[in-house]
């Protein structure tokens, strides 16, 4: 494959993985500059030509909404450079939890960014474990859509847990759970959980049995980490021998760090989608740059996305 095809370039602050990405691929990271204004307004630049390549912009839209602006100024100015097709790699879509009317008079934040997305001009959009897979559905553009089982699942499996027991820290997650539970050929056990307002746990119970089982947590991102120091603390008072978490989205805001270290977790295991820079010893980031590398690496190539899944 050359890669005078296509080029690559990130934004501000998903750069880490965009130069891990590269790596793989044995290609360099493009020239991309941002200029700032006093008042905090800033302009892209692309510093090289882009006329009929195939560009990959890698930018993770996480708050502030900076991070996506950013991604819309890359893909506006990568178009009116004349480039051949214009792929966003963004391994975490932000806004992503807003996918549906839950109460009356609310905003559907994933399909106003989708629709940003398409009108900025994106040809693809190369994504990893969105909040809900049917959010592929907002776009009119190909999706391509990857899991971080691909990474987490050879994890847990290197750990060589006995009595082994995969769990959803909610109902909502009991699909994704159920998946990694059929894969690793163990049992699933559910927590049912009521919120009394947004990141605040109510109450919760545990469906299925945990006593004398090495238990791991499965969601799709941790933010305040309530649900699962709750769910932990739950399980190893019920009887588990240990409790330990897997999250495709490392959030982790606000008070999560002091509640994962305070909690029964043993461990939690996230990929390197969104960077984290506090003190967490208990806190684990296995990298996607591979994964995202040969997904770029076969769409340049015309190949089967689907055939790396695990799951």
């Amino acid at each position: 494959m050359s890669s005078d095809s296509f080029m690559v370039f990130s934004g501000t602050k998903t750069r880490y993985l965009a130069e891990k990405i590269c790596k793989d691929l044995n290609c360099p990271l493009g020239n991309l500059v941002i200029t700032y204004f006093a008042d905090g307004e800033f302009v892209v630049s692309f510093e090289e030509s882009i006329r009929g390549r195939d560009v990959f912009l890698v930018q993770s839209t996480f708050p502030s909404a900076d991070n996506l602006m950013e991604l819309l100024l890359m893909i506006d100015a990568a178009k009116r450079a004349s480039a051949k097709s214009i792929n966003a790699v963004i391994p975490y879509f932000g806004w992503a939890r807003q996918d549906r009317k839950d109460k009356p008079r609310v905003s559907i934040g994933a399909k106003l960014v989708a629709d940003m997305l398409s009108a900025a001009g994106i040809d693809r959009l190369l994504t990893m474990d969105l909040h809900a897979d049917q959010e592929q559905g907002f776009f009119d553009v190909p999706v391509d859509h990857l899991y971080a089982s691909g990474v987490l699942l050879p994890y847990v499996q290197s750990l060589h847990l006995k009595d082994l027991v995969i769990a959803s820290p909610d109902v909502g997650g009991s699909k994704r759970a159920n998946t990694y539970a059929k894969y690793l050929g163990c049992p699933l056990v559910l927590c049912n959980k009521t919120r009394a307002r947004a990141n605040v746990v109510d109450t919760m119970q545990i469906i299925g049995d945990v006593v004398g089982k090495n238990v791991v947590i499965v969601d799709d991102m941790v933010d305040t980490a309530g649900t699962i120091a709750k769910a932990a603390d739950i399980m190893k008072e019920a009887g588990a021998l240990s409790v330990r978490a897997c999250a495709s989205h490392c959030v982790m805001s606000g008070p999560a760090t002091e509640r994962v270290n305070a909690s029964a977790l043993e461990e939690i295991v996230f990929t390197d989608s969104i960077p984290y820079n506090k003190d967490c010893s208990k806190l684990k980031q296995l990298s996607v740059a591979d994964m995202f590398a040969e997904t770029i690496r076969r769409v340049v190539s015309n190949e089967s996305i689907s055939s790396q899944y695990l799951v």
